[in-house]
């Protein structure tokens, strides 16, 4: 009897991942984008072997963390990293590469046991981070199906990223050139709100950033500041 299995993420990219990848692995797959179908229920009717939170930015419900197998991907190496916005903190931070973990969903977030970590760049957008990241997570998927590994406690000191806000876009004053274009493209994906700076009543956002000869190159948006 196949088992079945749902995975869940919020980006363009992770439902093109399933399609083209998870979805062939052995086993029935249903796959959730919205958060509002995620229903208590209606995990219960299907009776999962296990849920995969590809890329997902609400809370679940705790009886199902409790009740099921819940893996998340989360793009630090913990517990160096827990919480929020990894990729752009990590990148403030200086860091060009990181590790994905796929780790078993508790009560605490991101506190939960380590099935396995695997190497990923931190270099260009955003969008092309993430892109790869999602298609790390199918290589991982296929990975604990095949050796079912068992989850090992996190070991070290926590360290707690904290999530960020829209107003955080705002581009700050920088010592270089170099750490501007790492600011916008950080914040160049799908659902972020692109770094921006208002001047003179508009706002100026800026995506698609380049470095060429020690400058910027970038697609700039401008409009109206909307009035506070």
């Amino acid at each position: 009897m196949s088992l079945t299995y749902i995975v869940l993420g919020s980006k363009s990219w992770n439902r093109r991942v399933f399609e083209e990848r998870i979805r062939r692995l052995p086993g029935n797959w249903h796959f959730i984008c919205d958060p509002k179908e995620l229903k208590v229920k209606r995990v219960r009717e299907l009776a999962p072997a296990a849920l995969f939170f590809l890329h997902w930015s609400w809370k679940v419900p705790n009886e199902l963390v409790r009740d099921f197998e819940c893996i998340c991907f989360h793009m630090t190496d913990v517990p160096y990293g827990r919480g929020g916005s990894p990729l752009q903190n990590l990148i403030e931070r200086g860091h060009t590469e990181t590790k994905l973990t796929a780790l078993r969903m508790t009560e605490t977030f991101d506190a939960g046991p380590v099935y396995l970590k695997a190497p990923l760049s931190l270099a260009g957008t955003a969008d092309e981070i993430l892109m790869r990241a999602s298609a790390l997570s199918a290589v991982m998927i296929e990975a604990i199906l095949r050796e079912r590994p068992e989850p090992r406690p996190q070991v070290g000191e926590p360290v707690v990223f904290k999530r960020r806000r829209p107003e955080d876009s705002q581009i700050p004053s920088t010592e270089s050139v170099e750490t501007l274009h790492d600011f916008i493209r950080m914040l160049d994906g799908e659902g972020y709100p692109a770094a921006f700076l208002v001047h003179n009543g508009y706002r100026y956002e800026f995506t698609r950033a380049a470095l060429r000869d020690g400058r910027i190159v970038a697609d700039v948006s401008i409009a109206r500041e909307a009035a506070s």
